[in-house]
C-alpha cells in the first residue's frame, strides 16, 4: 500500500512537471528562434563591411600609393661591355721565334654582361643611371614595367660624378618628378626602387625597399676615380643591381640616385648603409650632358698641395691633420691672383670641409670654368677668406 507521504510527493512532482512544461511552451511561442530583427542583422553586416574597408584603407598607405605612382617609370638596364685584357703570358711569348708558333698574344677582348637600374625623366625617353652601370657599354637594353624592351644610346656620361644619361626612342612614356635634394629631412621616409640581382626580369616590376634618410652631406672617399660628395645616406636596402635606380620621398619625387653601399669586412650585401647622389647634382650634370655630351672641367688652379701628416701638424702647431697645405703657387695663376701663398693651410672650399688631397680634388670637380670660388685658409694661426676665379687652361 502506498503511504500518504509517498503519495504527497508524487502529486507535487507531477504538478511541478506540468507547470514547467507550460512555462517552456509559452516561452517558445513568445520568443521564436527565427524571429531575429532584420534591422539588427543588416547592422551586423554593415559593421563587418566597414571594418573590412577600414583594414583595406589602412593597408593602402602613403608608401603603397607612392610605389604605385612611380613604379612605371623605373627601368631595368642590361648592358654588354667589351673589355680588353692583356695576356699575362704575353711577355714570355713576345719574341719573333715564339710568334711563329703562338701568334701575337698581346691583348684579347671579352664580352662582359652587366645590369643595373634607371629611371625615365621625360616622356620622350631620357633615362638617368650610373656611369658605372652603362658608361662603357657597347650595347644597352632597357626594360619597362609593361614588358617592352628598347635599345638605348648614350647621350653623355661623366665618370667623375658617376652619372650617365641614356635615350630611348619613345613618346608619352611614364616619367618621374625630380625633387629638391636641398629640402631633404633627416628621418623622413624614403623608397628605393630598382633591379637588384636582375630580379626585374622575372616580372617586369622593380623591387621596392623602404627606409629613412639617415644623414645628408656625406663626403665619401673616391672610388675608381669617382668622387662622391654631399651624398644622401639611407638605411633602405640597396643591393647589387640597384645602382642607378631612384630614391624617392613620400610624395613620389626623386631626391637621389642609388649608387653604392658600405659593407662590413667579409660581409656581403646590405647592412643599412646605402648612399645616393643628390638629385640637384644629377639635374645639373644631366643638363650639361644634354648640351655637350660631357662635362667641361678644363680649368687651371695654379697651385700644388699636400695632405697634412703628423709632422706637418707639429711644425705648424696645428690642432688636427685635416686640411691641405699649399706647397707651391704658380706665378700669375688663379691661385696667385687670389693671394694664396705657399704654406697656407686650406680648410674649406665653397663650404666643403677639406680633409686631405682626395677631398679637395673631389670638391674641385664640382666647379666649372669661369666660376669664382671661396676658400677658407689658415695663415700664421689666423683664418682668412680668399676668392679665386677658375680660368680655362
Amino acid at each position: 500500500m502506498i503511504s500518504k507521504k509517498t503519495y504527497f510527493f508524487t502529486v507535487v512532482g507531477f504538478l511541478i512537471l506540468m507547470v514547467s512544461s507550460f512555462l517552456y511552451l509559452n516561452s517558445k511561442q513568445q520568443f521564436p528562434v527565427n524571429s531575429i530583427d532584420p534591422n539588427y542583422s543588416a547592422s551586423l553586416t554593415s559593421l563587418k563591411n566597414n571594418i573590412q574597408d577600414e583594414i583595406n584603407n589602412s593597408r593602402r598607405n602613403i608608401i603603397t600609393q607612392t610605389v604605385e605612382k612611380v613604379s612605371p617609370a623605373v627601368v631595368g638596364i642590361n648592358v654588354i661591355e667589351i673589355r680588353q685584357y692583356r695576356d699575362p703570358f704575353s711577355y714570355f711569348f713576345d719574341d719573333p721565334f715564339f710568334r711563329q708558333f703562338f701568334g701575337d698574344r698581346g691583348n684579347y677582348r671579352q664580352r662582359v654582361q652587366g645590369l643595373g637600374s634607371g629611371y625615365i625623366i621625360s616622356p620622350d625617353g631620357y633615362i638617368v643611371t650610373n656611369d658605372h652601370v652603362a658608361g662603357n657599354a657597347s650595347e644597352i637594353t632597357v626594360t619597362l614595367t609593361d614588358g617592352s624592351h628598347y635599345k638605348a644610346e648614350i647621350v653623355g656620361t661623366d665618370p667623375t660624378s658617376d652619372i650617365c644619361l641614356l635615350k630611348i626612342d619613345g613618346s608619352n612614356l611614364p616619367y618621374l618628378e625630380l625633387g629638391n635634394s636641398d629640402d631633404v629631412i633627416i628621418g623622413e621616409w624614403v623608397i628605393a626602387l630598382g633591379n637588384p640581382f636582375g630580379l626585374f626580369e622575372l616580372n617586369d616590376k622593380p623591387t621596392v625597399t623602404v627606409g629613412v634618410i639617415s644623414a645628408t652631406g656625406m663626403n665619401l672617399e673616391p672610388l675608381n676615380n669617382r668622387y662622391y660628395l654631399n651624398m644622401i645616406q639611407t638605411d633602405a636596402a640597396i643591393n647589387g643591381g640597384n645602382s642607378g635606380g631612384p630614391l624617392v620621398n613620400s610624395l613620389g619625387q626623386v631626391i637621389g640616385m642609388n649608387t653604392l653601399i658600405f659593407t662590413a669586412g667579409g660581409v656581403q650585401g646590405n647592412i643599412g648603409l646605402g648612399f645616393a647622389i643628390p638629385i640637384n647634382k644629377v639635374k645639373r650634370i644631366v643638363t650639361e650632358l644634354k648640351e655637350r655630351g660631357k662635362i667641361d672641367r678644363d680649368f687651371q688652379i695654379g697651385m700644388s698641395i699636400q695632405s697634412i701628416d703628423e709632422g706637418i701638424a707639429r711644425y705648424y702647431d696645428l690642432k688636427s691633420t685635416k686640411g691641405v697645405i699649399v706647397t707651391r703657387v704658380v706665378p700669375n695663376s688663379p691661385a696667385d691672383e687670389a693671394g694664396i701663398k705657399a704654406g697656407d693651410i686650406i680648410l674649406e672650399v665653397e663650404g666643403y670641409k677639406i680633409n686631405n688631397e682626395q677631398t679637395i680634388f673631389g670638391v674641385f670637380q664640382e666647379f666649372r670654368v669661369g666660376q669664382t670660388i671661396t676658400l677658407k685658409i689658415l695663415r700664421d694661426n689666423s683664418e682668412l677668406t680668399k676668392r679665386m676665379k677658375l680660368v680655362k687652361k
